[in-house]
């Protein structure tokens, strides 16, 4: 085994946190960081056309390819489960919307870890910080900085018309989502740049790998990280990893950072002997430190899928549907970098309450102008649109655990969908919440029909049912990692996202949410990298 050498911080995943991470830190000139990624560089042509998603997904060139375990809630399905295996991690696959959630998500994950400087007012300078917003610096959004946010660059009669019906229904019109109040509806902005993705390998990590005191390792698989035992309790010292056929440790003088994402992170973990120790001995893996939270609170957003046929309305199932159709789109995107290949998938946005009860929006749509059978197949041969409703705030709580003691064998991940009285009830009222949008008169013009699930579903258990049928993941998965207090049994990292009873080791991703934020999930992550950065800075001063 090969010694890669000595570092001051050790990063593992060079995804979104991982980039940040690795710029934040290398800004001081006396500090040096190994990077090391799983994946390969991001010089793959469809990771930075926007509806290049569709080429990624599913890739083993981009994609660690997982699926979930067959979840009861939906009907013994089991989901393909994508995470980003490349430089820039998920923010080179995902669906580029910039979204950072509600105040009230960051207060609670205060109230959860005992920290105020978790809180709203505190975290959105972060945001802010890395933020080049395209209205320019305001009191609630940055300029200037690595992460472009813009305008998108096309829209659809018949999603202006989803609009104007949800305002008809008491979903009013706005202009940004991330005021911290994000009730209402608007197109969503995106992290590109003039109709290019923007990931955080070319934002965060293409302007640090020019510093001598980087030094980035793609194709390398960490398998555990090295735990040696101290007058204080165990210490991270650093990780053993494998690339191009050869097996590595390296060593950490400061402090090893573990941004793997919220599948990757408590897996290595668990492979790392730090977990619940019955569930290591039983797959082989020594027990080191019992952590029993680790891998567990998973927490995702399940979209509920509804396609409605329409008339007299252009969508993209039409417009794609032939040769000349295709050719027409590529050629607008070469010669304006607009048009349905600049499209994020998702290009509408509603939040709404899915009861009067709900003290904020606890509902998000993704409206699409399009509709397939499900991911990856191709498009219906009849104009539709899609609206996809998801439950901001579900209370099932899933897993991440071993499958085996060997590090190249995927977790077995179990989300444990509507698994809930609750979530089955909101997943209910989100499907009832859609046909009253689509029944209001603005869409009256286009005759739509719900195609999916079908009109037959009408109450409430029935509706539930329809949910477990037509439900998929929106690829947010968080909280496997859970930051929480001293005396909360499954915390995993405190409020400094140093994890429980191991020196020298912090947890750095969305893993470490204790709740899951109300929208998308990429920028919060980001955020969370550049609040790291600072605490690591402030430690080691």
């Amino acid at each position: 085994m090969e010694s890669a050498g000595e570092y001051d911080y050790i990063i593992v995943g060079a995804g979104t946190a991982g980039c940040v991470l690795a710029n934040r830190l290398t800004q001081n000139k006396n500090v040096e960081v190994l990077l090391i990624e799983a994946g390969a560089r991001d010089d793959y042509l469809w990771i930075h056309i926007p509806v290049g998603y569709l080429h990624c997904i599913g890739n083993p060139r981009t994609d660690w390819l997982f699926n979930t375990e067959p979840d009861p809630g939906l009907g013994g399905r089991a989901l393909i489960y994508p995470r980003g295996k490349v430089l820039g991690g998920s923010s080179s696959i995902n669906g580029m919307i910039y979204m950072r959630g509600q105040k009230q998500d960051y207060d609670r994950w205060a109230e959860a870890c005992g920290d105020d400087s978790w809180r709203w007012e505190q975290v959105l300078p972060l945001f802010k910080k890395s933020e080049d917003h395209y209205r320019g610096a305001s009191e609630l959004h940055g300029a200037g900085g690595e992460w472009r946010v813009e305008k998108q660059r096309l829209s659809w009669k018949i999603l202006d018309a989803f609009r104007d019906a949800a305002a008809e229904v008491g979903i009013h019109k706005v202009d940004d989502f991330n005021t911290g109040d994000n009730a209402g509806s608007s197109y969503f902005e995106v992290n590109q740049r003039r109709g290019i993705r923007l990931n955080t390998s070319k934002a965060f990590l293409k302007p640090a790998a020019q510093r001598q005191n980087l030094t980035i390792m793609t194709g390398c698989h960490v398998e555990r990280l090295l735990i040696e035992q101290s007058d204080k309790g165990p210490v991270c010292r650093g990780v053993q990893f494998t690339g191009g056929g050869k097996a590595y440790t390296a060593s950490a003088r400061r402090e090893t950072l573990l941004a793997a994402g919220a599948i990757g992170s408590p897996h290595i973990l668990q492979l790392s002997g730090i977990g619940e120790g019955g569930h290591l001995q039983r797959h082989g893996v020594q027990p080191l430190v019992e952590l029993p939270g680790v891998g567990e609170n998973l927490q995702d957003h399940l979209q509920l899928r509804m396609v409605y046929k329409v008339q007299g309305v252009k969508t993209l199932n039409t417009s794609a549907a032939s040769w000349f159709g295709k050719m027409k789109i590529g050629i607008e995107y070469a010669l304006t970098r607009s048009g349905p290949m600049s499209m994020a998938p998702s290009q509408l946005g509603a939040f709404a309450k899915s009861s009067p009860q709900q003290a904020t929006p606890d509902l998000q749509y993704h409206v699409q102008p399009l509709s397939l059978e499900k991911f990856g197949d191709p498009l219906h041969g009849f104009p539709a649109f899609t609206a996809s409703v998801c439950n901001l705030r579900p209370t099932a709580r899933g897993h991440v655990r071993l499958s085996t003691h060997d590090s190249y064998a995927p977790p077995k991940i179990t989300p444990n969908y509507l698994s809930t009285i609750e979530d089955r009830q909101t997943a209910a009222a989100a499907l009832s919440l859609t046909r009253r949008i689509v029944a209001a008169p603005a869409l009256a013009r286009y005759q739509p029909q719900e195609f999916k699930p079908g009109p037959h579903y009408r109450t409430e258990e029935e509706l539930a049912e329809a949910a477990g049928l037509i439900g998929t993941t929106i690829f947010h998965p968080v909280g496997t990692c859970k930051m929480g207090k001293r005396d909360d049994p499954l915390a995993v990292v405190d409020s400094q996202l140093r994890v429980r009873g191991v020196g020298r080791l912090r947890v750095v991703d969305a893993s470490i949410m204790p709740f899951i934020t109300s929208g998308n999930t990429n920028s919060p992550t980001l955020m969370i990298a550049e609040k790291a950065a600072e605490l690591l800075k402030a430690a080691h001063a």
